[in-house]
């Protein structure tokens, strides 16, 4: 499991927890850890797709 990956599941979890127990503040936290789970997700894919592209840019042939 990734870094986001395990961030959001982390964030469910204490989301999950939080809203069982009626604690506002870890289903904030929970929330907080989706979104950072997220971004991470986002900016591995655009580091992805901006390898993908240096690599379709490149001459080998």
């Amino acid at each position: 499991m990734n870094d986001s990956a395990m961030d959001k599941a982390k964030g469910k979890a204490k989301e999950m927890t939080g809203k069982a127990t009626g604690d506002r503040r870890k289903e904030a936290e929970g929330r907080t850890d989706q979104a950072k789970g997220k971004a991470k997700e986002a900016m591995e894919d655009a580091r992805d797709r901006a390898k993908g592209v240096k690599d379709s840019m490149s001459d080998d042939d």
